[in-house]
């Protein structure tokens, strides 16, 4: 269940490498968006509904200058709980061009609580100044300042970053570099381009898909994180996702839809 969050973030990350700030024209989302999942995972070769996502956008401020706040709230359910409890709560702040600013995460998982949270400054060149902070089950604090000319980005920040990229012209097989920071760590992976697939969503509806994997290197061998379903259109929103988790396998469906910013052209009859 650990994982559940952390690969729904995933399904919606298309980031690349240039200068630190990564500056991008948001053309896929806009204030007032609301997206919904249901999460299912397989038990004893059974699969059981284990919860819920609500990702929302909206216009707002961040230390006096215009930017954009997300919020993604992560419940189990009552009858996941008997295995894995899950209360994930993350917030973060990107300028109106999707520059990330701060970014953090309130995790309860399992018996494990701990906060996560990234400050964001840059220099004339572009260069990235970090300040990361966690606070773990103990309450213990952890303070780590880290530099990049990479663009990096949160967990979240991704999601909003990320989903304006142009795919029309990717080939099967491309894959495309991907930095991310939490609280304690750099991440480093590999975003892979499929090609593309048709699904349904737990709406009801057949969508029109880019298929994408998202892979990490572990004792020196690349290992499929998840594998998700974004829509193709210029909204690229996340339908189904299919993790493959330590301790078994996960999915995620969309469920409702609200806000979006254009319509939706890839829903097959």
């Amino acid at each position: 269940m650990k994982r559940i969050l952390y690969t729904l973030l995933l399904a919606v990350t298309m980031a690349s490498t240039a200068k630190a700030q990564c500056p991008q024209e948001n053309t896929a989302f806009k204030s007032g968006e609301v997206l919904q999942y249901n999460l299912y995972f397989n038990w004893k070769f059974v699969w059981v509904k284990c919860g819920t996502a609500t990702m929302s956008c909206v216009n707002s401020r961040y230390k006096g200058k215009p930017a954009m706040r997300a919020n993604l709230i992560t419940r189990g359910s009552k009858q996941a709980d008997k295995f894995f409890v899950m209360r994930d709560t993350l917030t973060c702040y990107t300028s109106t061009d999707m520059v990330p600013m701060y970014y953090k995460k309130a995790a309860r998982e399992g018996d494990r609580y701990y906060i996560d949270e990234v400050w964001y400054n840059y220099d004339n060149n572009g260069k990235a100044a970090l300040r990361q902070h966690r606070i773990n089950d103990e309450g213990r604090h952890t303070w780590k300042n880290a530099t990049s000319t990479d663009c990096v980005h949160d967990m979240l920040s991704t999601f909003l970053y990320a989903r304006s990229f142009d795919p029309s012209e990717w080939k099967a097989g491309k894959s495309i570099k991907l930095p991310m920071v939490d609280g304690k760590k750099f991440s480093e992976g590999e975003l892979k381009y499929n090609g593309k697939e048709t699904v349904k969503g737990d709406d009801g509806k057949n969508y029109r898909c880019l298929s994408l994997s998202y892979i990490e290197k572990e004792d020196n061998e690349k290992k499929e994180i998840v594998r998700f379903f974004i829509t193709d259109d210029s909204n690229h929103i996340p339908v189904r996702l299919d993790m493959f988790l330590r301790f078994g396998s996960a999915k995620a469906f969309i469920k409702g839809m609200k806000n979006v910013k254009s319509k939706i052209t890839c829903i097959e009859k």
